[in-house]
């Protein structure tokens, strides 16, 4: 493949273009998707946002984020459930049926990752058909085992689903990111699960490259650059039966200290070179 049919670009990529200055050069550079993150369009206004990307012929892939669902003080439990509700209502405005979800790390004090795990199922069954009568598909995102003390417990694709798999295939799905899952010799097998069940919500790709940055949230490779072989996970998410938007997302200081069009630019140039090859 040769063209940008399937190809996004998460906003958090070029975080230092405005959403209307991102729009623009997706335009140019026919880019047909973006993910986008909550906090921004927030500052944007949803509503217009969702007009934004509407009228200038764009595609919202996913919808980033919500989660952190592990708290066990009831209190706080409950702003986190409103939370998730306010973003998966947010995710219906902009026309987007995905929200990525990042479950949330350890509580302070609590060494617990069977019972921070059950309370993800439990906000589930809360948030699940809340999602689902809003014509949202909620997309569980397992992270690299380095953040399951402060970020995500959910640290493989297996658990993903084993989360998932309790719920109907239409209200909750997982992500496939190259960067979180690429290590794991048991992640083939879960993606031919999760194409299986119909659960490949989204597929996101970032590289890794060594050494980690101090940072390591910060540490996404451009693609290309590191050790994932994106060719093999496209081709084995494609065979898996899904056949949506391939959304880069990348959290990198290098890149965000660049021209974001120029950035832009190189990203759609890696990924028709390494992703399709």
């Amino acid at each position: 493949m040769t063209d940008l049919t399937r190809f996004s670009i998460n906003q958090m990529t070029v975080k230092q273009l405005t959403l209307p200055e991102l729009v623009e050069a997706c335009g140019e550079l026919g880019i047909p998707g973006v993910g986008l993150w909550r906090e921004p369009v927030q500052a944007y206004g949803v509503e217009a946002a969702a007009k934004l990307v509407r009228e200038a012929g764009l595609a919202v892939t996913s919808l980033c984020r919500g989660g952190f669902l592990t708290a066990i003080d009831t209190a706080e439990r409950a702003r986190a459930l409103d939370d998730n509700r306010a973003a998966i209502d947010e995710a219906a405005t902009l026309g987007t049926d995905t929200l990525v979800l990042v479950s949330g790390g350890l509580p302070p004090g609590s060494r617990d990752l069977t019972a921070a795990r059950s309370r993800i199922g439990d906000a589930l069954a809360v948030l699940a058909p809340y999602a689902g009568e809003r014509g949202v598909r909620l997309a569980i995102e397992p992270l690299h085992p380095m953040y399951a003390a402060d970020r995500c417990v959910v640290s493989t694709l297996t658990q993903a689903l084993d989360l998932a798999e309790a719920f109907p295939a239409s209200q909750v799905g997982v992500v496939v990111d190259t960067y979180h899952i690429w290590w794991d010799d048991r992640a083939p097998e879960a993606v031919s699960r999760a194409g299986a069940a119909g659960r490949i919500q989204a597929f996101q790709l970032a590289d890794w490259t060594t050494p980690l940055p101090a940072g390591v949230l910060n540490g996404r490779g451009q693609i290309g650059d590191g050790s994932i072989d994106m060719s093999e996970w496209r081709q084995r998410v494609d065979a898996a039966g899904y056949g949506g938007a391939i959304e880069v997302e990348l959290f990198n200081e290098g890149l965000w200290g660049r021209d974001g069009v120029e950035v832009l630019r190189e990203t759609v140039g890696r990924y028709l070179d390494c992703v399709f090859r």
